[in-house]
């Protein structure tokens, strides 16, 4: 079974991500699921099923260890709520299965919202500490995010001539995009005086290379492609969703085939949803993109990995502004993770409003023109695991 233009997003909510001191997990979840709701104008005992994306509940309390996390505070009883987990991809992954239930013809309209709390804590008592303290006792020691990705940077750097000046062309980018998106945590832009001036955070990886520590959450309503217009006059397509998993959690910088340059992961799920959507020639049919940005090198890798530029030629796109506002193919107009933050599980479902509000003409300032296919992709697992999504006009 394909689910290839099966399914229909009818309705998004993003809410406000940020410091959220104010909210619990499940307030943001009741904000962006009550957002989707009236975006796709339906009650919310239309829902016959929901999965919702996040990946690490012991970070804040217990809250979303369970798709109870849903059920309780929008009173969704007793239909069934799934809680999904895949590192960064989660999100994406959340989509996939609820829009698998849709294409089987199990249900007729589902929700996928993702959420993750993850500023209650001090940042050493986050992803760090699930690395330092509850990892492998010899692989974790002395491997944080920043680490890996900076090996990345600098393979990279050495492969194909390329330096800082790419990293801070995609900094400036998504703090400029950034800036015009009254949902993302940062919304300043940045001179290239500042990225320089910015301490290491791990060499070459500065400050403005990397994507905060963030709380949010983002619901969409999925339904079948052939009911969307009985419920809504504007709707969106998914034409190909796929997730891969191609290494383990601790060793994917262990594998010998590995290159520091590519992560085979987003090659082997953008191929699986290109497939799906009937795409060849992805760097001319996509109009416009989300993709993981957690670390400025990890965009520029990830426009190689995705088809959309030939390896070694992707930090080129950076520095020349093709994928920039106005330039031939738009990467990350939200302000992406680095603008907008990394709350884990809602970052892909994020991703996935993001572009359905470009493709139906309604993303503001960040508007894409004749945005009629997108894509969003998350990376995760410090590349063990990516999610691809190809949304199109209907």
């Amino acid at each position: 079974m394909s689910l290839g233009g099966k399914v229909a997003i009818i309705g998004s909510g993003v809410i406000k991500y940020g410091e959220n001191f104010h909210q619990s997990l499940t307030d943001m979840i009741y904000e962006a699921v009550t957002l989707a709701l009236a975006d796709a104008k339906i009650e919310r005992g239309r829902l016959e099923a929901a999965w919702l994306g996040c990946y690490e509940p012991m970070l804040y309390g217990f809250e979303g260890n369970s798709g109870t996390f849903v059920s309780d505070p929008l009173n969704l009883f007793p239909i069934p709520v799934t809680r999904v987990a895949a590192y960064c991809a989660t999100g994406i992954e959340a989509v996939r299965n609820a829009a698998l239930a849709v294409a089987s013809g199990e249900y007729d309209v589902v929700l996928a919202v993702g959420a993750e709390k993850m500023r209650e804590v001090p940042s050493r008592g986050s992803l760090v500490a699930q690395a330092v303290n509850r990892g492998h006792p010899v692989l974790a020691k002395g491997r944080t995010a920043p680490g890996m990705f900076a090996l990345v940077a600098t393979r990279y750097f050495k492969e194909y001539g390329a330096d800082e000046e790419a990293l801070c062309a995609i900094a400036m980018k998504n703090h400029h995009h950034g800036s015009l998106n009254p949902k993302a945590h940062f919304q300043k832009e940045i001179t290239p005086e500042q990225y320089r001036k910015a301490p290491k955070v791990a060499e070459p990886l500065g400050l403005f290379d990397c994507c905060p520590t963030t709380d949010g959450a983002a619901a969409v309503v999925l339904t079948r492609a052939d009911l969307a217009s009985k419920l809504t006059d504007r709707w969106s397509v998914i034409r190909g969703v796929a997730y891969a998993v191609t290494a383990g959690y601790w060793n994917t910088q262990f594998d010998p085939s590995w290159s520091f340059t590519s992560f085979r992961a987003t090659r082997e799920a953008a191929k699986a949803a290109y497939r799906m959507a009937g795409i060849t020639n992805p760097a001319k049919e996509i109009k416009v993109a989300e993709c993981h940005d957690c670390f400025t090198i990890t965009e520029i890798v990830n426009y190689e990995d995705l088809g959309l530029a030939e390896p070694g030629a992707g930090w080129r796109w950076a520095t020349s502004g093709v994928t920039r506002l106005g330039g031939d193919l738009p990467v990350n107009t939200s302000g992406g993770l680095k603008s907008c933050g990394h709350p884990i599980g809602s970052s892909g479902v994020r991703m996935i409003a993001n572009v359905h509000d470009q493709l139906l003409g309604r993303a503001g300032r960040m508007q894409v023109k004749d945005a009629t296919m997108g894509l969003a992709h998350n990376l995760g697992g410090p590349g063990a695991v990516s999610a691809v999504a190809v949304l199109s006009q209907p």
